[in-house]
């Protein structure tokens, strides 16, 4: 049960240490403050990130091809520098997995990572007989880190606590396999998890509507992040108003809302090219905001920087030199979506974000718990499908631009990984006293 005087946590998180991705983020930020609040964790995950050297982590590979082939391939393109030799190894595992790959995807229409659930077990059972572990943690965001969670949970009769990224379900999806799979999964974990939290209130609440029977086992925890490890620079205003956006685009969280928004104020004001610069950072650009940036009249005014990796000669990660970035612009620009989801979800970049104490735009979508935690902040908290509200918002940001009132805001950010692995701590504590469901 201990490890000296501490206490040993068997933690299942596929996505653990991936640079700059929010489902490693919201478990590995966490792990210093467990560490230091008498904690021993040992890590299970995917060979995805890399590994930890300062806690126990084992990688493991998926059972089955389909996520087998996602794994190698993030696995390779990391290790790999040069293009063509990259595609001579995929195009090698893709021959070899070929007929089990598409058996799997005709037959077995499951989450991509589910397979990875079945070496988890393994790993984690031999994990649990030699260091006998108080409770496992399971955190998404592939769903397998709960299905293995509750696998050993019920072998082993330990204490199984739980923590779900993004809504699992949604009450407008069409029922195919995987949505099945999903609400028979979120179902497994209401019934049998002896604490389980989602990140927004309205997620628990329908949740909780679905499974009654989750009762006060169910709560709401704000994951937060880490505040920059670097002296921050003061602001200073530069020619341009620089508007930065950090992190993945998709068809369901795009540029096209916000280019209106910003065509309409250059409608009224084209002297305001020569000023606003739109700074874009991230992984690739989806087709809806290709096609509106295409469609820009402007741009000049539109600068896109791609994902930024590992620095090979300074040892700087992707993440601390996007921080580094985002504390230097004039506005930080977040995009929520249009999409059912957005009712139950808050990005996790808002909370690296918030440290920075620059100002915010956030174009939101039917979630006043984000709306309001925003607002209460002093950023704007604009309707995600407004292109009026986003020019009358663009508007005020260019005057206060203008008269360079876009200092730091002086104030960090409630919103921590140190809160957050207090919370998970006392809900640990609550249902060790309780002792587990599955005795």
């Amino acid at each position: 049960m201990n490890d000296g005087n501490k206490q040993v946590w068997l933690i299942l998180s596929h996505g653990f240490n991936m640079d700059g991705r929010a489902a490693s983020q919201t478990i590995t930020d966490k792990i210093p403050h467990l560490l230091n609040m008498g904690v021993v964790p040992i890590v299970v995950s995917a060979i995805t990130g890399k590994k930890d050297k300062v806690v126990e982590h084992h990688q493991v590979l998926p059972a089955l091809p389909v996520a087998l082939r996602f794994d190698l391939r993030h696995y390779l393109k990391q290790r790999i520098s040069t293009p063509y030799l990259y595609r001579i190894a995929m195009t090698v595992i893709s021959l070899v997995l070929l007929p089990s790959y598409l058996f799997e995807k005709l037959f077995i229409r499951l989450e991509t990572q589910w397979s990875w659930a079945i070496t988890a077990y393994f790993t984690g059972a031999r994990i649990i007989r030699t260091r006998k572990p108080a409770l496992i943690y399971s955190t998404g965001g592939a769903y397998s880190a709960h299905l293995a969670g509750y696998w050993l949970a019920r072998r082993f009769g330990l204490p199984w606590i739980a923590e779900i990224h993004d809504p699992m379900i949604l009450d407008v999806q069409p029922k195919n396999t995987r949505v099945r799979f999903a609400g028979w999964l979120e179902e497994i974990i209401c019934k049998h998890a002896d604490v389980v939290w989602w990140f927004t209130e309205e997620a628990l609440a329908r949740a909780r509507a679905r499974h009654p029977e989750l009762g006060e086992r169910g709560h709401c925890l704000i994951p937060g992040s880490n505040p920059p490890e670097f002296v921050r620079p003061p602001y200073r205003r530069s020619k341009h108003l620089v508007i930065g956006h950090f992190g993945s685009l998709a068809e369901t969280r795009n540029l096209e809302i916000f280019l209106l928004g910003l065509r309409r104020v250059l409608e009224k004001n084209p002297q305001w090219a020569e000023h606003i610069r739109l700074h874009l950072y991230g992984g690739g650009i989806d087709a809806i905001s290709a096609r509106a940036l295409r469609d820009f009249s402007r741009p000049s005014m539109i600068e896109q920087f791609g994902r930024l990796e590992t620095n090979p000669k300074t040892g700087e990660s992707g993440r601390d030199q996007v921080i580094k970035r985002m504390n230097a612009v004039d506005c930080l620009l977040l995009l929520h979506g249009t999409i059912p989801v957005c009712e139950e979800y808050i990005p996790s970049k808002m909370y690296e974000y918030l440290w920075t104490q620059r100002p915010i735009m956030a174009l939101v979508w039917h979630n006043a718990q984000m709306e309001h935690m925003l607002r209460e902040l002093g950023h704007w908290a604009v309707k995600a499908d407004d292109a009026d509200s986003i020019a009358s918002a663009l508007e005020e940001l260019h005057a206060r631009w203008m008269r360079d009132d876009l200092a730091d805001s002086g104030a960090p950010s409630p919103y921590t990984s140190e809160a957050a692995t207090r919370q998970v701590i006392a809900l640990a504590g609550e249902s060790l006293k309780r002792g587990p469901l599955h005795t």
